[in-house]
């Protein structure tokens, strides 16, 4: 119980003060630490991150960092590919999970870096019709990488909409938190039909989860854009390099 508390504390610091579900922590965590199985730590990853989702959101929302219609949509269009993305997870073997999984984390984390030298691809302000298509999109995306991957989607949503949309690191924050709660309980559950889930160590990881978001959270409204989006990078790289080196 007392493993299982720290890392849902751990995780759910991070998850929020970075936006996240706090997959990215918890799984390799979950390995190392709880013996889990990859597909078990994917599966349980995502109904802690359901968790983390609520109370991120609620916490955001507080603070104003937070766009209701962009989130509905995503979480709209995720629910479309999330069965598709833990099928695919299913099939694959546990080595290739891992290090796919480490090659997408470090790809985001390379194009934060150049952030600063990089155009907004689209520029949604005042265009309604654009500002649709484009969250629906990353919407489709975000689910299937949700659950292949078992995580809430913010380690792809944020970086996608920062880099490419042109949205504040807070705001996007925001909205990735409450985008993450349908697709990811829509995951969680197939992963649970598929046995996947260890639901004997739920309690204690929610217990942490809960704490730690909320913490995580009014910690991240502390922080200036700049400090938080390196925070992000680093935490992407040191998790996508120790993932490509699965052996």
């Amino acid at each position: 119980m007392a493993k299982n508390l720290l890392i849902g504390l751990i995780a759910g610091c991070l998850g929020g003060i970075l936006g996240v579900g706090g997959g990215i922590v918890m799984i390799p965590l979950m390995v190392d630490f709880l013996r889990f199985k990859q597909h078990e730590a994917h599966g349980t990853s995502l109904v802690a991150v359901v968790c983390t989702g609520i109370v991120g959101t609620v916490t955001y929302y507080l603070h104003g960092t937070a766009d209701l219609l962009a989130s509905l949509l995503i979480a709209g269009a995720a629910l479309a590919t999330a069965r598709l993305g833990v099928r695919y997870c299913c099939v694959l073997p546990e080595g290739n999970l891992k290090r796919s999984f480490g090659v997408f984390l470090l790809l985001v984390a390379f194009l934060l870096v150049f952030k600063p030298y990089l155009p907004n691809l689209l520029d949604i302000t005042g265009n309604l019709p654009l500002k649709i298509v484009a969250f629906v999109i990353l919407g489709l995306l975000t689910g299937f990488l949700s659950g292949m991957m078992g995580v809430g989607g913010g380690v792809f949503m944020v970086p996608m909409m920062v880099l490419f949309i042109g949205v504040g690191q807070h705001t996007s924050q925001g909205i990735s938190l409450l985008a993450m709660i349908p697709a990811s309980a829509l995951g969680a559950w197939s992963h649970y039909q598929r046995g996947n889930v260890r639901t004997e160590m739920l309690t204690g990881l929610i217990g942490g989860i809960l704490i730690g978001t909320y913490l995580g959270g009014s910690v991240a409204h502390l922080l200036p854009e700049m400090p938080l989006r390196l925070l992000f990078t680093v935490l992407l790289a040191y998790t996508g390099i120790r993932y490509l080196r699965t052996k």
